[in-house]
């Protein structure tokens, strides 16, 4: 009883969330840096693709910190501010799992860009992380979309901020729709961003907490058998819970629509992830996604531009950071 008040009362915060979360920014274009950094686009790229050769960990990691960041804060670049004090995004319980290549990726593309002269300090890590995302997903083997700028960066980064406003594993479908519509974005935008898993990563530690449960009487029964079997072999009682595992076992460095066809054969590594195929309402567009890579991909832009536009802050509510780490 008391857990059904506890989800009931968070599910009333996330529809009031609704109501104060700005999603549109106009003020955001395409050609933002046309007369400012004109060559930004391809010195971000070169950066990520450099970055991309070293170690694939980037392309999820950058991917990864995107979202967490805009739905966090708003698409600001706070989840790169660093405290002192420990008190940051980064610094969460959720958002210590971020792996350290998607930072790299962001600070090693500012370097790129402020080494031309005619860019420095001129353009915001917010834009640069927004545009870093694009390019991991279509380095793997996914869309290439325009990416609407003019963001700037956030001055305020806080671990409490985090709480409750990024989705849990163990979510079911109306936490997860709640939590999207909080920030403008609709049950099929929630799951065609959810096929970002697609080169996504998780860790034992959350593995553990589903497949063990197998064997007793409390057994998710919407788990492949032969896929737990695999995880449970992949994630023992005794490894090191941060060991990675893709969410996506098939075809983990490629961006396309296996995800989908995966979650049909009850092989969604998350309970967020398979709640998707096994709840009837949001079914139809897993399957949708899953017989068609196009209308995946024509989704997923739509809705990562979307979230591109939440909580984009402007005037004096933001900045161009000189070193994305530290406020000015």
């Amino acid at each position: 009883m008391e857990k059904s008040r506890s989800r009931h009362a968070l599910l009333l915060c996330l529809v009031f969330l609704t109501m104060l979360t700005p999603t549109m920014e106009s003020h955001l274009r395409h050609d933002y840096y046309r007369n400012i950094c004109p060559n930004v686009e391809s010195i971000v790229r070169n950066a990520v693709a450099r970055k991309l050769q070293q170690t694939f960990v980037t392309a999820p990691a950058t991917l990864r910190m995107f979202f967490h960041d805009c739905f966090v804060r708003g698409c600001d670049a706070s989840v790169m501010l660093v405290s002192p004090k420990g008190n940051d995004e980064r610094h969460s319980s959720i958002d210590l799992s971020l792996a350290g290549d998607g930072f790299d990726t962001v600070v090693k593309a500012k370097a790129a860009v402020d080494n031309d002269p005619q860019c420095r300090n001129k353009v915001s890590c917010a834009d640069i992380l927004a545009m870093a995302a694009r390019d991991v997903i279509s380095m793997s083997g996914g869309p290439y979309y325009k990416v609407e700028l003019g963001r700037l960066d956030g001055k305020i980064s806080t671990r409490a901020s985090v709480r409750h406003r990024l989705p849990l594993p163990e979510f079911k479908l109306d936490a997860l729709k709640a939590m999207f519509a909080s920030h403008g974005l609709s049950q099929t935008d929630m799951v065609a961003l959810s096929g970002g898993h697609t080169i996504g990563f998780s860790h034992c530690k959350t593995v553990q907490r589903r497949v063990f449960n197998f064997r007793n009487s409390n057994k998710d029964k919407t788990v492949n058998p032969n896929y737990a079997r695999s995880l449970r072999k992949q994630c023992p009682i005794h490894v090191d819970p941060r060991v990675a595992i893709s969410l996506d076992p098939t075809t983990p460095q490629i961006f396309d629509n296996v995800y989908f066809k995966n979650l049909q054969r009850g092989m969604g590594l998350l309970s967020s992830d398979q709640i998707l195929y096994t709840d009837h309402r949001s079914r139809p567009t897993v399957d949708l996604f899953a017989s068609n890579k196009t209308a995946f991909e024509e989704a997923f832009v739509a809705a990562i531009t979307k979230l591109g536009r939440v909580g984009v802050k402007k005037g004096k509510h933001g900045e161009i950071r000189r070193d994305c780490n530290f406020i000015n």
